[in-house]
């Protein structure tokens, strides 16, 4: 009989940094009620970003076996018998974040080449109702999401296109990415519309460097943001 071969898989890395940290705590490395080391230290230990410790605690979250408290840290809850990690199989919330600052750059500066009049015109609509006071943080979101995407529209490319409506469909559509992004709701995230103004004229004097700086300055802000404000 010849032996069986199994798919090889890929294991995301904060799935990999959550499962050792499962262990432990089902070991009673770190006691009942006890805080997790500080996120900088266990990327140090772990040897990853902390970006990555952050999924990871989500992934902990989710499954029960940690509790996070804003502003204070990381706690051990009481055991009830073994719970496994949810399988999670889209990317965490700032790989995704990571992953569209490379495409979303590119996009734009191509999208600053590209882009006509009634295209800028919509931009201006959508960006003019992101700023609009008065509604929720979703509307916000929904109107920052098609920004997004008509820039990706603008360039012309529909396989640039397709990917980053992919993107925001991970982000929109994970138990990860949705867990992760109602909490720094709850903590009064919104798009940041400064940054949107500046990708904006860029795109409008149709200059591609700009452009490309504007919308990669903006997405890295928002990784730094949202890692100081759901910490």
């Amino acid at each position: 009989m010849k032996p069986s071969i199994e798919a090889i898989k890929v294991r995301r890395l904060y799935l990999q940094v959550a499962e050792q940290l499962q262990q432990l705590i089902e070991n009673g490395a770190f006691a009942i009620g006890s805080r997790l080391p500080a996120e900088r230290e266990l990327a140090s230990q772990f040897g990853v970003s902390r970006p990555t410790i952050r999924e990871a605690m989500i992934a902990l979250e989710i499954s029960g076996l940690v509790e996070v408290r804003s502003g204070s840290g990381v706690y051990v809850l009481e055991r009830a018998g073994t719970r496994q990690l949810p399988e999670m199989q889209a990317p965490g919330p700032f790989e995704i974040l990571e992953a569209r600052g490379l495409f979303e750059g590119e996009a734009c500066a191509l999208a600053a080449q590209r882009i006509n009049a009634d295209q800028l015109d919509r931009l201006a609509q959508l960006l003019a109702a992101m700023e609009q006071e008065g509604q929720s943080v979703e509307q916000a979101e929904a109107f920052d999401q098609q920004f997004h995407c008509g820039i990706a529209e603008a360039s012309g490319n529909s396989a640039i296109s397709a990917t980053v409506a992919w993107l925001w469909q991970l982000r929109n559509g994970s138990e990860i990415s949705t867990r992760f992004h109602q909490r720094v709701r709850e903590e009064g995230s919104r798009p940041i519309v400064a940054d949107h103004e500046a990708i904006l004229q860029a795109l409008r004097e149709h200059d591609s460097n700009a452009a490309r700086g504007a919308m990669a300055n903006h997405l890295q802000r928002v990784i730094d943001s949202l890692m100081e404000q759901s910490g």
